[in-house]
């Protein structure tokens, strides 16, 4: 990414990029864009990113002022949350998916945290988790930490999109979303930034999570299949100590057998063997010699 000028209003207050990707989502997307609207940190730019959507999401828009729309054909969440980084023009980036809600003081928490911590580049809120229109509570493996807490996220993802908020030049070191990955890019991504840096947390619920409905990439039942393409891309990388290296591979061979019994159970007897033949390749840090195959040709 190219080094761009960034704003800062009178009071000095820094511009806060808020890119919200949707598709199809005409049903909640007012409700969030309302949320940021009703901030009480003022400094912001509302960039929406329609990826294609064919229901009434263009006419609401359309009566949106002081919003930036950008369209573009269907290619996914992790490309639509790309534009709108690219195309923002704030030194901070706040992400929020368009079935999700901010409580009034998100923004302002979070860049008060930026001005106590000039050395944080990202930092995410606690969140009420809302399924179904009922309250649930996430289970202790969902603990949110602060810090450096790289190992424990291999496992399943521990930073959320609607949650973060980052300096925009964070995506120089550690890269946009992946665009190949049409689930768990928020997992990829944030595995490559507990990599590089501590990825902070402010103690307080200021995102209602909201869950149950069925266009959610969450509920993909293939999610380990990405998981595991993530790690490969890790391993690949050659960036990780020989304990991280050692813990990438545990959790890859844990996912590779997961993923085999529920393709045997589904007579994919290829992809079966694939991921069992590549969890035994994996066996201990002793095999890397063979790995070059393995990572180049995921299935």
């Amino acid at each position: 990414m190219q080094a761009k000028q960034h704003i800062q209003n009178a009071a000095g207050q820094p511009l806060v990029s808020v890119i919200i990707p949707t598709f199809n989502r005409a049903w909640c997307l007012m409700e969030a864009i309302d949320s940021v609207l009703a901030q009480t940190y003022q400094n912001y730019e509302v960039i929406v990113v329609d990826d294609g959507s064919t229901d009434n999401t263009n006419e609401l828009l359309s009566q949106c002022q002081d919003i930036s729309v950008i369209k573009q054909s269907n290619q996914g969440v992790s490309s639509a949350r790309n534009r709108g980084v690219t195309s923002s023009k704030g030194e901070l980036i706040a992400f929020l998916d368009s079935d999700d809600l901010w409580l009034p003081e998100k923004l302002a928490a979070q860049v008060a945290f930026f001005r106590a911590h000039q050395d944080a580049t990202i930092c995410q809120t606690q969140e009420v988790w809302i399924r179904n229109n009922r309250q649930i509570f996430p289970k202790s493996k969902h603990k949110k930490e602060s810090g450096f807490f790289f190992e424990r996220s291999l496992e399943l993802c521990l930073v959320s999109p609607s949650a973060v908020m980052m300096k925009n030049r964070m995506f120089d070191d550690v890269g946009l979303f992946d665009e190949s990955l049409p689930a768990c890019e928020d997992y990829d991504l944030w595995l490559r930034t507990g990599l590089r840096m501590p990825i902070y947390l402010i103690d307080k619920a200021l995102v209602i999570k909201r869950g149950g409905h069925t266009d959610q990439l969450s509920s993909n039942p293939a999610l380990d299949r990405y998981r595991i393409r993530s790690l490969q891309k890790l391993l690949e990388g050659g960036n990780l100590s020989l304990a991280q290296k050692k813990a990438v591979i545990n959790v890859l061979r844990r996912k590779c057998r997961i993923v085999a019994a529920g393709c045997g159970k589904r007579g994919k007897l290829a992809e079966m063997e694939y991921y069992l033949d590549l969890s035994q390749k994996f066996s201990d840090t002793a095999n890397q010699g063979a790995l070059g195959k393995f990572l180049s040709h995921p299935v």
